[in-house]
């Protein structure tokens, strides 16, 4: 009986790779012990030296640079993967960004620009994205998004990414009803507070974790691996029956809110 929890064979993208404390780090390091092979990429050429020396551990994939801000970026990420497999099976939308000035103030406060700014990289990327790996999932597949909780509750800091991830996961179950039939699963998954590069740019994320840290009934925060072996799972045969859903990987601490 084959292992449903394999992806020996499966091919995909993992999209917003940064540095070894991204969440895509995880994501595609899981992929590639559960048998899948992969598509990383990156978004800006600083990223580059952060980047290049984590291939190892993802099992050599091949890097790409691709802002989602732009359209002969992302056109190129997913010609290269038609070009090379002829399919996809999973795509991993692991990005994210809000201007600081808008992310650090008052909803009300938030500026016109500022919000679709954050709505555009955050939210609408994710759609751009799936409509070009529709075509390329033939035979079904599945597609991912990183959210968090303050899309559901108001969590104090989170400010504008609140409505932006709402927005996040909204479209998943949009997505997922509109892909079901030809058996492409969309998923949120909701990591709860980690310490990658994104969330930095939160105020008093230390505080935010610390609460994680004390509070979650497993006591700990979820690592990039979790969030990573979540995705694999849900991506593999065994999560087939599963679309349309926001998954929390964050030990538990969603339920203490």
């Amino acid at each position: 009986m084959l292992n449903p929890f394999s992806m020996q064979g499966k091919v995909g993208i993992v999209a917003g790779l940064a540095n070894q404390d991204s969440i895509a780090f995880g994501c595609a390091q899981a992929l590639h012990h559960a048998g899948a092979e992969c598509l990383v990429t990156y978004a800006s050429p600083n990223a580059e030296k952060f980047v290049t020396p984590l291939v190892g551990d993802m099992g050599e994939p091949e890097l790409m640079l691709c802002d989602v801000q732009h359209n002969d970026q992302l056109d190129a990420l997913f010609a290269r993967a038609r070009k090379r497999w002829g399919r996809l099976d999973f795509v991993v939308h692991s990005i994210a960004y809000a201007p600081l000035d808008d992310l650090h103030g008052r909803v009300v406060d938030c500026s016109k620009e500022g919000f679709a700014l954050a709505m555009d990289i955050s939210c609408h990327s994710f759609i751009r994205m799936a409509k070009h790996a529709e075509p390329l999932m033939k035979e079904g597949g599945s597609l991912f998004n990183m959210t968090y909780y303050g899309a559901e509750k108001v969590v104090d800091n989170y400010n504008l990414m609140g409505p932006v991830k709402a927005a996040l996961e909204s479209a998943t179950r949009y997505m997922a009803a509109e892909l079901g039939p030809q058996d492409i699963r969309v998923h949120a998954v909701s990591p709860g507070a980690i310490r990658t590069r994104a969330a930095s740019g939160l105020k008093a994320f230390d505080e935010l974790a610390y609460d994680g840290e004390t509070r979650s009934p497993l006591r700990r925060l979820a690592s990039v691996q979790d969030v990573g072996n979540a995705v694999v799972y849900l991506a593999s045969d065994a999560g087939a029956s599963l679309t349309g859903l926001t998954h929390y990987v964050d030990a538990g601490h969603h339920i203490r809110f």
